[in-house]
């Protein structure tokens, strides 16, 4: 079932437009635009691609394949734009001839195949996390899991850990997580592909959702709007002020708040383990990436318009989905970062509308 929707989600984004008119700033009539990568941010895509088909015609196509996929791509220069939750350092961004930028925020979250056990009901912590895609906690009767959920009937199964198979933002932003709140993972470390020391590898948030689904003891992560739309049980985790939060977009939100985008260069910033009450602690934005010369300057303009307009028209499905759009002062930088994509003539692609 849950691959069923993936690939009806895919056809969607192939057949989804996005707006095209005369005006300054907007694509030409009829224009393709090619993207791929992160699967974090694919439902909101394919939303935002449906509503813009409504207004306009210009033709997405976004394959999501994992952000390692979309960082290929994209410097191969085989789609117009990459997509990826894992950011670039500056430093490659800069080796590379790209530029990337924040599009919405949202929250990784695991997911657990508990009989008995409901939705929000297991409580996690980071080192104890850790410990289970370690090896090291490998029964959902151990001690130190009835330690944190004491009164939890918890059955009695060997725990079977997924991860994701391909390079993925999603697991960046996750063995980052790790890595920041529990000092045993760093032997592991963080990455988009990492050697994993235990577990089942999915490709996708599909085959991660899917493996799970199948296997009572299981444990794995996705994106929220994933497990939301699946209807996937999720764990509570402690956040860096030691409370035991739920994924929620308040939480995501309260995690963002303190970002300072002013302060990251090329927007290279994570959204880990933030303090403050209320933060879920796996919190990252999903960028997107672009060449600064565009051999084409009619596809830059197509992939910018895009943007533009889920910054200025996507926030309610961006809600709808329990992502959180961007914050308007956060719009209006990126918006004037575009004015560094430039095509053949020496000028920008895109000039958007004041706002």
């Amino acid at each position: 079932m849950i691959r069923k929707i993936v690939l009806g989600l895919a056809a969607c984004l192939a057949l989804a437009a996005c707006g095209q008119s005369d005006k300054a700033g907007a694509p030409a009539a009829g224009a393709q635009i090619a993207g791929a990568g992160a699967t974090f941010p694919a439902p909101l895509y394919a939303k935002w691609a449906e509503q813009q088909r409504a207004e306009t015609g210009l033709t997405l196509n976004y394959q999501a394949i994992g952000s390692g996929g979309g960082i290929k791509q994209i410097k191969a220069k085989t789609v117009a734009f990459g997509a990826s939750d894992k950011p670039l350092k500056p430093e490659e961004l800069a080796e590379a001839g790209l530029v990337q930028f924040p599009t919405v925020i949202g929250g990784v979250v695991p997911i657990v195949n508990l009989p008995g056990v409901q939705n929000g009901q297991l409580k996690l912590t980071g080192p104890l996390l850790a410990d289970i895609y370690l090896g090291k906690v490998a029964r959902w009767t151990d001690p130190a899991i009835a330690a944190v959920n004491p009164g939890l009937k918890l059955p009695n199964l060997p725990i079977t850990v997924v991860h994701r198979s391909d390079g993925s933002g999603t697991s960046f932003l996750f063995t980052s997580y790790l890595t920041a709140a529990a000092p045993q993972w760093a032997t592991v470390g963080a990455n988009d592909a990492i050697a994993w020391p235990t577990g089942q590898g999915g490709k996708g948030n599909d085959g991660v959702a899917g493996y799970v689904k199948q296997t009572p003891g299981a444990i794995g992560y996705v994106e929220y709007a994933f497990a939301k739309q699946n209807g996937m049980p999720t764990a509570s985790l402690q956040n860096a002020a030691g409370q035991f939060v739920a994924p929620t977009a308040e939480s995501f939100a309260a995690a963002a708040a303190g970002a300072d985008w002013s302060k990251a260069p090329g927007f290279y910033l994570l959204l880990i383990n933030q303090p403050g009450q209320g933060t879920w602690p796996i919190t990252g934005a999903t960028f997107v990436l672009m060449h600064k010369a565009q051999a084409d300057a009619a596809t830059g303009k197509s992939v910018l318009s895009f943007v533009d307009w889920a910054y200025s028209k996507g926030d309610a499905s961006a809600n709808e989905l329990a992502y959180v759009p961007l914050p308007a002062e956060l719009k209006q930088r990126v918006r004037q970062s575009w004015a560094e994509i430039l095509g053949p003539d020496g000028k920008p692609v895109f000039t958007p509308a004041a706002q």
